[in-house]
């Protein structure tokens, strides 16, 4: 099917997870118009560096939220550990998984609890470069 005619059917390009090799099946690179807005949130980024970090780059919702919410900062200083978990598990599940999933550098099956990286190096090298800047916000 071509681009057009996929844009025109309101499909996706097509991507998939090798069952048998864990490896990302993406057709083209992504474009960058996609990863950049994609890793410009904070809770994006730990995301994919909890992923990128993780044995087969795949964890389970709940220690994702748990690895996530130790590496973001809470805004208010005053909430209580379990509050700021249950905000960030609120956030990954409404706004940032499902953004990442749209972009195609994460592969989220709400149903199982699985959140699986399969971005590439274009995603592993903006990691890269953004965590020296960071450590010094």
């Amino acid at each position: 099917m071509s681009m057009d005619k996929s844009r025109e059917l309101g499909t996706r390009d097509t991507q998939s997870i090798d069952a048998t090799s864990g490896s990302s099946g993406r057709e083209k690179s992504i474009s960058p118009n996609t990863v950049l807005p994609a890793v410009a949130n904070e809770h994006r980024r730990a995301i994919l560096n909890a992923l990128d970090n993780a044995s087969e780059r795949t964890l389970e919702y709940d220690v994702l939220v748990d690895r996530v919410a130790d590496r973001v900062r809470d805004e208010d200083a005053n909430l209580e550990s379990a509050e700021h978990r249950q905000r960030v598990r609120i956030a990954l599940h409404h706004t940032h998984l499902p953004k990442l999933d749209d972009a195609r550098i994460i592969d989220y099956e709400a149903e199982t609890g699985r959140v699986r990286f399969v971005g590439g190096e274009l995603e592993r090298d903006l990691l890269t470069l953004i965590e020296p800047y960071e450590a010094y916000e």
